[in-house]
């Protein structure tokens, strides 16, 4: 059985681990606390299991916050990449649950974001409600995020005024995924 000889810290959160007197592994600082290795400990079977736990642990979150830098994400999408990188279900909820108590995932806050973008970008209830589906959220979340959202008819009237009434602008309404009594109702008035 191998002894820990040496902690040391490097930048970026890892850790240089030797095992009596030789090099070993470089670990993040994370994984090394939560499995509780310190110098003069044993590396025995169950240190080894839990240092492999919060090793596929601390991956799974590194991953799901890289993907978090580049924009903000549903729950439901963390999910999706995490299982096509191959990683398994405790090590994925761990990260999503500590990601969600940190406030880096909120699902409510997500849909309002992505409800108003598309709505600023000319799109219909049905259409925001066909995205947020899309990305996995739960129906009353979808409900909350389009009930703050501007009336449909208000955002609809401000596009036919801006490209004017017709029936290309109602097809194009439709195809936005405005409703059609909305639709109907805006350009009667144009």
């Amino acid at each position: 059985m191998r002894t820990v000889t040496a902690l040391r810290e490097r930048p970026r959160g890892s850790v240089d681990v030797e095992l009596d007197g030789e090099p070993w592994r470089r670990v993040p600082a994370d994984a090394v606390v939560r499995a509780g290795l310190s110098v003069g400990r044993a590396l025995d079977r169950e240190t080894a299991r839990a240092l492999g736990r919060e090793l596929r642990r601390s991956a799974a979150l590194a991953r799901a916050t890289r993907a978090l830098a580049v924009r903000e994400r549903s729950r439901s999408s963390l999910e999706q990449r995490l299982t096509a990188a191959g990683v398994g279900a405790r090590p994925q909820q761990e990260a999503l649950d500590t990601l969600e108590r940190a406030g880096l995932v909120d699902d409510g806050r997500f849909a309002a974001g992505r409800a108003s973008a598309l709505a600023g970008r000319g799109h219909g209830d049905a259409a925001i409600r066909f995205d947020l589906e899309r990305q996995g959220l739960a129906g009353e979340i979808v409900a909350e995020a389009l009930a703050g959202l501007e009336p449909e008819r208000e955002r609809a009237r401000r596009l036919v005024e801006r490209r004017g009434g017709g029936p290309r602008t109602a097809r194009w309404l439709a195809g936005r995924g405005f409703d059609r009594e909305t639709i109907d109702e805006v350009a009667g008035e144009a």
